[in-house]
């Protein structure tokens, strides 16, 4: 798969589970050739995974060069006059047009200039597109340029779809931006045009070009679609800005590896359940600028999470103090904090504001507790309920953390005891040892390298046998180095690849093959991993080699017999946590 839009998540390997929603997507998608598909709005809080999840589908659409052609653009926090707007929306949209079709990468981050499309146009036979260049050309220097403008570079994927026998998907990126950062004004300090989002009424209905748009402010997002796009045009989505369990473990292994920050198994679980599998959060400890930070031990990983959830400056008390200051400005008052705090405390449930201020000892009538409940939701700070009086807070753990951190001191008098509480939960993790032992056995089907790489380092010392049966050289090892998927080439120039590489200071290195299928290893694997070994040993005759093999589907007779035969270690499962 190519990569032609920068994926903000950076190394694609760290873009972890999702599986629910991309099939969800994926299924939708198939809808487009057939003009079958409704638009689409994916909402969820900041740093949920919504950016991640259309560009991964801007960048397989494209690779796929399939019969939808994809159109990804991000609207950014950036004050910009309409024209300029205008013309970026549409240079965008035509370059990633040409780059579908020319199989060029460059053209998706760089886009052309409007007479470069052009001229691409008129020698393509593409009259619309070489026409639309000259009419923006020739109208942006006019007074009524402008809206023109616009209404030729957002219907051009309809246009475009219906004239060249094309689907497009649109994916706008932070849709509710649109209403906030768009200027008449060309200094864009006084004529702000919130009414940009109309632009999509019909368009939004369009089966050839539909829309995929994603928000991170939910109740704004809502009341755009609302006041612009009515009769329901963006079908809703939501995000739940948490993975699995076994995710968010997968996530913790694949960070530790992205930062080079050294975990054990153990404490990659501690990592996980304090971040409650939030890939952000896990993402902000492992880059956390935390002195001292060990993230090998319970102590220093309930020390990194508190640092980022507590210091002023870390990145995610950033992020989230941006996110919290934004939607606490129609409602920045010690009632609304007070009823947040205890809604999102007590998410199991709902309540009515007249529950709110009999539990909270309010001094505000009911009229004014229910207009603060609205201004909440509409704030993204808490959620309706099931009735017109009923609100809930919101089950995000995340966020209830920074609110507690923030506002319990100013509402109750007291600051909360966050490590207390990070210690209580590992010890509920430690009681229930099976559970855990459990969570890491069941994904060593997809992480088995990860984890013996993790095994080896956080271990150093070990005999062979602690893992593998039937091994000839049971010294134990003092491990110095450990390394992840060893590339080389044989003479003739063939590729090879080793698993796991754990290299010990008397020069024997513990070579490790991982299979992770469900199905019996059988003598074809292992007679391709001796080849492998054989041709590592020639180029390392001062290494002493001990060759193993994993395989979660366990081995065929013939070929724990060839494994025997060649003193090859064999091992189908481990034991990765002590006690």
């Amino acid at each position: 798969m190519q990569y032609p839009l920068p994926e903000i998540i950076g190394d694609p390997d760290l873009l972890v589970g999702r599986k629910k929603e991309f099939a969800l997507l994926d299924k939708w998608i198939g809808r487009i050739p057939k003009r079958a598909a409704k638009s689409r709005a994916l909402l969820a809080r900041r740093k949920s995974g919504k950016t991640a999840i259309v560009q991964r589908i801007f960048n397989r659409l494209w690779s796929e060069n399939g019969r939808v052609v994809p159109f990804y653009i991000s609207i950014e926090e950036i004050r910009v006059w309409f024209p300029a707007f205008a013309i970026d929306f549409y240079r965008t949209f035509a370059s990633q047009f040409i780059s579908f079709l020319e199989r060029d990468e460059s053209l998706v981050a760089n886009p052309l200039k409007l007479d470069q499309i052009g001229e691409y146009a008129t020698t393509h036979n593409l009259r619309q597109m070489a026409e639309d260049c000259d009419f923006i050309l020739e109208y942006s220097e006019k007074d009524i340029g402008p809206d023109m403008i616009w209404r030729t570079a957002a219907s051009a994927p309809d246009r475009y779809a219906n004239l060249y026998g094309r689907s497009f998907l649109v994916i706008i990126d932070e849709f509710q931006n649109t209403a906030a950062y768009v200027y008449r004004d060309r200094k864009c300090e006084t004529a702000l045009d919130d009414s940009i989002p109309g632009t999509w009424h019909r368009l939004s209905e369009s089966k050839l070009a539909p829309m995929l748009v994603t928000g991170s402010y939910v109740g704004w997002l809502v009341n755009i679609c609302g006041k612009y796009l009515q009769a329901g045009r963006l079908k809703r989505t939501l995000i739940n800005p948490y993975l699995s369990p076994e995710d968010g473990l997968e996530a913790v292994y694949r960070y530790s590896e992205y930062f080079g920050e050294p975990i054990t198994n153990e404490s990659a679980v501690q990592i996980n359940r304090l971040c409650m599998s939030d890939p952000f959060f896990i993402y902000c400890v492992f880059q956390s600028d935390f002195e001292g930070k060990d993230l090998t031990t319970e102590q220093g990983v309930v020390e990194a999470a508190h640092f980022e959830i507590t210091d002023e400056n870390s990145e995610m008390s950033l992020t989230w103090g941006e996110y919290i200051e934004l939607s606490l400005k129609r409602i920045n008052t010690r009632n609304s904090k007070h009823i947040m705090l205890h809604l999102n405390k007590h998410s199991d449930r709902e309540w009515t504001p007249k529950e709110l201020k009999g539990t909270l000892g309010l001094d505000i009538d009911e009229d004014r507790i229910k207009e603060l409940l609205e201004n909440m939701v509409q704030a993204d700070l808490i959620a309706r309920g099931g009735s017109d009086i009923d609100f809930r807070g919101l089950k995000d753990g995340t966020l209830n953390l920074i609110l507690r951190h923030r506002f319990e001191k100013e509402i109750k008098s007291y600051q909360p005891d966050l490590k207390s509480d990070f210690r209580e939960e590992l010890e509920k993790l430690e009681r229930d040892k099976r559970s855990l032992q459990g969570l890491v056995n069941h994904l060593t089907g997809k992480m088995a390298e990860y984890q013996l790489m993790t095994e080896f380092r956080s271990k150093k010392r070990f005999a062979p046998s602690r893992y593998f049966s039937n091994i000839a050289d049971d010294a134990t090892l003092n491990v110095v180095d450990v390394k992840l998927r060893t590339t080389f080439q044989r003479p003739d120039g063939k590729a090879m690849e080793i698993d796991v590489l754990a290299e010990s200071d008397c020069g024997r290195v513990l070579a490790v093959e991982v299979k992770k299928t469900q199905a019996p290893v059988g003598p074809a694997a292992v007679e391709d991993f001796l080849e492998k070994m054989e041709a590592f040993a020639a180029q390392h005759p001062d290494k002493r080699l001990i060759p193993a093999f994993f395989s979660t589907g366990g081995f065929a007779d013939e070929a724990l017999k060839l494994c025997a035969e060649n003193g090859i270690a064999t091992a189908s499962q481990f034991v990765l946590l002590d006690g």
